[in-house]
């Protein structure tokens, strides 16, 4: 099925895996990133970028706009976000984090459902929740809880663990990850952009609410895989 998806974070280290898994995939029509600085252009015309002030009291209103428009082409439609600060947050204070993970992504979320998104896709953290006593999970926990609020009709949360091939993850934390079992050890940056794109091509027919750790994401992104080989 064809698809369309509006991102933001589709800049950062994840959100620029997800974008090239999308130039991968055959299904995708368009990809537009919402930047806050215009970036160098990605070299395929299905990807375009549109420059917003995410601090601007009207953000969702512009969302929502460019959602509007391309609902109005007919093919589904995801919103994505793949804003996180993760191993940075140590130099944030609480309000900035709240400001950026919470605040941004949660204005975000709402234009997208405002002008017809009813599915979208969340970057999150292994072990997030809102009793957490790690002030990282407890944020992310709580950017999860605004954005399930919305009521979107399918809403997938990615809760990667030590992501590799990251730059802000040291290549011996990657390597002591792969020795973790389970949703606390690492997984590749790649594995993660091919999950979020087999989500969009193949959750189009799916309700409700999905969390999606390591092991889940690797699955997907196989079946992505393999689906092109």
């Amino acid at each position: 099925m064809v698809f369309r998806v509006l991102i933001v974070g589709g800049t950062g280290q994840v959100g620029s895996a997800v974008v090239r898994a999308l130039i991968a995939e055959p299904a995708c029509a368009e990809v537009v990133m919402i930047n806050r600085r215009e970036v160098s252009p990605v070299a395929d015309p299905r990807v375009r970028q549109v420059i917003l002030d995410t601090a601007d009291a009207t953000f969702p209103e512009q969302v929502s706009k460019i959602a509007q428009a391309m609902v109005a082409h007919g093919d589904a439609v995801y919103g994505a976000s793949c804003i996180g600060v993760g191993k940075g947050s140590l130099n944030w204070s609480e309000e900035a984090l709240k400001a950026l993970e919470i605040g941004v992504v949660g204005g975000f979320a709402r234009g997208c459902r405002a002008g017809g998104i009813t599915r979208f896709a969340l970057l999150s953290a292994a072990g997030s929740s809102t009793t957490s006593r790690i002030r990282y999970a407890r944020i992310m926990g709580q950017k999860e809880e605004a954005v399930r609020e919305i009521g979107f009709q399918r809403l997938a949360i990615f809760r990667p663990g030590i992501i590799a091939g990251n730059v802000h993850t040291p290549g011996y934390v990657a390597w002591l990850g792969r020795l973790i079992p389970g949703s606390f050890g690492t997984i590749e940056q790649d594995d993660i952009g091919r999950a979020f794109v087999a989500e969009f091509a193949e959750g189009s027919a799916l309700t409700g609410t999905v969390y999606l750790e390591n092991g889940a994401m690797r699955k997907a992104s196989l079946s992505r895989r393999d689906r092109h080989a």
